[in-house]
């Protein structure tokens, strides 16, 4: 009797161990779990793959017009470029500025005083401003020729002031202090900190 009691024990024994397996097995193994495989529908049909697939296929055929239009603004660009004060820092192009301003003077007769003020100006987030005022004495025609020499000139140039006095010589001339401005990179400014006085 003892010994069938032993058989059943271990009988049962093995099928509870045997159901123990198949249910972890069915729990984490292939078949169930996180891991399982599951069958979905798919999301897109084939007419909206096609439309996905015309839209970018247009998309596609503007790139090339695209990428022209950018060459043409980057070479536009780069000529218009071609009009900023050089130099490396802000002095080397107030130096080219003032340099600039009294060669022009000289070429129509007028030597310039020395610079009187020089100061500097953010545009925008890519460009700046550099201002030299500079005096002398001339004739009105003298000035007239000056201004008109300035604008011919490849450089981005500007007149910010004019201010004149009566001469009272024979001569009638003219006393003029004169602010001229050209255009630089903005990164040849000081950075503002906050809170700085401007």
């Amino acid at each position: 009797m003892s010994m069938q009691v032993g058989t059943l024990d271990r009988k049962y024994a093995a099928v509870l161990l045997l159901a123990v397996v198949v249910f972890l097995v069915l729990k984490f193994g292939p078949f169930g779990g996180q891991d399982a495989v599951k069958i979905v529908s798919p999301v897109e049909t084939i007419p909206m793959a096609e439309k996905r697939l015309e839209k970018l296929r247009q998309a596609a055929a503007t790139l090339p017009a695209k990428q022209e239009l950018l060459k043409q603004a980057q070479s536009e660009l780069a000529v218009r470029e071609a009009g900023l004060l050089k130099g490396d820092t802000k002095q080397q192009a107030q130096a080219e500025l003032i340099e600039l301003l009294q060669t022009v003077a000289r070429a129509n007769g007028i030597e310039t005083h020395g610079v009187e003020r020089m100061t500097e100006t953010v545009v925008n987030s890519d460009y700046g401003e550099v201002t030299v005022e500079v005096a002398f004495s001339c004739g009105i025609e003298q000035l007239v020729n000056l201004l008109a020499s300035l604008a011919d000139q490849p450089k981005i140039l500007a007149t910010n002031a004019v201010r004149l006095n009566g001469g009272s010589d024979k001569k009638k001339l003219i006393q003029v202090r004169l602010a001229v401005c050209g255009i630089i990179p903005r990164k040849l400014l000081p950075e503002k900190k906050p809170g700085a006085a401007s």
